[in-house]
């Protein structure tokens, strides 16, 4: 990521060498010495303060993402795309199953662990009774026996990142990255932390490079298969591509914090009601921000009775 310490440098030393040395006084310049002498007829106004950039609430570093949003959809259509479209035409679709199947149960224990560290021991049950099922009958996870149903044992996502938000760290601000695509530093921080468990606690083969990068490869293409139509109905025809995907993603992870912070559980996810273009038209009611802390509700506005007329 692009860190800002050359600027801040370059400010902070430029704001040293013009203030005076300590003790000293600052010797007014000359032309402001005869600007005091002579004063011009016109009062002069004082120049306002300087307009501050303006970016979404939550998207702190919005330049630098909408930078690196536009680098990221040039890749896309140049290359990444591709490679994912040519790798779901020679790649027959049942192993490309097999496959997600394969690294998807290699996580199982990473669920597990945070069902554990979320208080849902039901949930951890079931997470390991599928792990134990699809890494035995399931030969090493290539066929997800676990979901059908004789077991009933579906898998669902969970992370680092949940269990922080689970127990009230904030999203911070919104980051995109190339090839990686949306996150917060709250995701993207635990995300980093996450993968590294595996190869520290278990080692060879899942720390040597041929398997870290073969999975990258192999699940990053796999995504991008998968959710190529999602794309195209989500930022086909928007005006601000990178506002619509912004707004969809932070609704969609403020959406899955609330469910597990035990809050009235909503009939849909967020991302399956229509979403109002950001770029477009600005909509009649101004939305609360996307955040694990949505505000509380104004409270209800008394009526004022209407004055009693005087008696005749």
């Amino acid at each position: 990521m692009r860190t800002r310490g050359g600027s801040v440098a370059l400010a902070l030393t430029i704001a040293l060498t013009s203030v005076p040395a300590l003790g000293q006084e600052a010797a007014p310049a000359p032309a402001a010495v005869a600007a005091q002498a002579n004063p011009p007829a016109a009062a002069s106004v004082e120049a306002g303060p300087r307009p501050r950039r303006r970016h979404a609430i939550g998207d702190s570093l919005e330049g630098f993402n909408r930078a690196m949003f536009s680098i990221h959809q040039t890749l896309d259509r140049l290359f990444f795309r591709p490679v994912a479209m040519a790798y779901k035409t020679v790649v027959p679709k049942v192993v490309r199953k097999g496959i997600r199947h394969f690294f998807s149960n290699i996580g199982e224990p990473l669920v597990f662990a945070n069902d554990v560290l979320q208080l849902k021991p039901k949930r951890a049950v079931k997470t390991f009774g599928r792990f134990l099922i699809n890494s035995t009958v399931g030969i090493g996870g290539v066929l997800d026996v676990a979901k059908t149903q004789d077991f009933r044992l579906p898998h669902h996502d969970n992370s680092f990142g949940d269990t922080l938000g689970r127990y009230g760290v904030g999203p911070g601000p919104y980051i995109f990255l190339p090839l990686v695509g949306p996150s917060t530093l709250r995701d993207l921080g635990a995300g980093i932390a996450e993968g590294q468990v595996i190869p520290l606690t278990i080692g060879t083969p899942f720390d040597r490079a041929e398997y870290r990068v073969s999975e990258t490869v192999l699940t990053g293409l796999d995504l991008r298969v998968e959710s190529d139509d999602a794309l195209k109905a989500l930022l086909g025809s928007a005006i601000d591509p990178y506002a619509t995907l912004r707004s969809a993603y932070l609704q969609d992870r403020a959406f899955e914090i609330d469910e597990l912070r035990h809050r009235t559980k909503r009939a849909v996810s967020p991302l399956d009601d229509p979403l109002t273009d950001p770029g477009g038209a600005a909509p009649a009611a101004t939305s609360a921000p996307a955040d694990d802390f949505p505000a509380d509700p104004a409270p209800p506005v008394e009526p004022v009775p209407a004055p009693t007329p005087p008696a005749p």
